[in-house]
């Protein structure tokens, strides 16, 4: 279940990304979703019917995209508009994917550039262009579902979706109480270009700050390793892409296939390592 207030203007687009943020946690475990509840709280007194209409129209447009099923739901009068979804899968008891089962040597393959949590706060604060506000908005609105075919396909060993604990803190939940550890590398990792502008101007969400003020004690970072680049990597996403940990055999094929599927900005981001065990390192190369 997942649910949160708008981050777009737009009430069709919000419908849109509420749905494909819910079905991601299913898609990250490697199921496939089949049937969804709505959950609904809207200000009746303080907001026009039609926005409802035209967020429950993204909602439902984007379900179909996906082949899940309307089945019901629930709604609520609030002061706060909020929109999401119950959602229920299947998968074989045998091909679950969880946030361990890595090894040493995977690969870390991301599937969607960081940096949404940064530019929403812009986005809010009127600073980003027409342009940076569609490109956004249609990625979070892309649903994970080529990438969760895709790494089934490949056998990943573990995966999770990147959301409200930003690339870094939910890589601290798979590698925290593990025997192992994780490398990155900032040059390989999918960035909008913008999130570093509007960052740099102090544009960055209270929940960034949290994410890393909570999880840094885990984080090794290079000393060139600037503090735009570290909030980027704590940024807290909104439907963001999947962090997939595979053989390092599989790891070029899993991307270009990505690529020929559409994902385009997937790429291999790091590698688990044996020590130091529980940690991440962050270089810069």
């Amino acid at each position: 279940m997942d649910f949160f207030t708008p981050i777009v203007d737009d009430p069709y687009w919000f419908g849109q990304i509420a749905v494909a943020n819910a079905l991601s946690d299913v898609y990250a475990m490697g199921g496939t979703p089949i049937t969804a509840m709505n959950l609904v709280a809207f200000p009746l007194k303080d907001m026009e019917i039609s926005v409802l209409r035209q967020i429950l129209q993204g909602g439902m447009d984007k379900l179909l995209e996906a082949d899940v099923s309307l089945v019901g739901g629930h709604s609520i009068e609030d002061k706060e508009l909020k929109y999401g979804l119950s959602v229920t899968g299947i998968i074989h008891p045998d091909k679950i994917l969880s946030k361990k089962g890595f090894r040493p040597g995977d690969k870390l393959v991301l599937t969607k550039p960081l940096g949404t949590g940064i530019i929403n706060t812009a986005i809010k604060g009127g600073l980003a262009s027409d342009q940076i506000i569609e490109k956004v908005t249609r990625m979070m609105a892309h649903l994970n579902r080529k990438s969760a075919q895709v790494m089934q396909a490949f056998g990943a060993h573990a995966c999770t979706d990147v959301t409200g604990f930003g690339l870094l803190g939910h890589l601290c939940e798979m590698v925290v109480e593990s025997d192992y550890g994780v490398v990155l590398t900032t040059a390989d990792i999918p960035v909008y270009p913008e999130a570093g502008e509007f960052a740099a101007m102090g544009l960055v969400p209270a929940g960034t700050y949290n994410n890393r003020k909570f999880r840094e004690a885990f984080v090794t970072f290079d000393e060139a390793i600037d503090n735009v680049t570290r909030d980027i990597l704590f940024d807290a996403q909104t439907s963001g892409g999947l962090l997939i940990m595979v053989d390092p055999a599989d790891a070029v094929g899993l991307v270009q296939k990505l690529h020929a599927e559409g994902v385009e900005d997937a790429a291999i981001i790091g590698e688990v390592v044996e020590k130091p065990k529980e940690r991440i390192l962050v270089k810069a190369h």
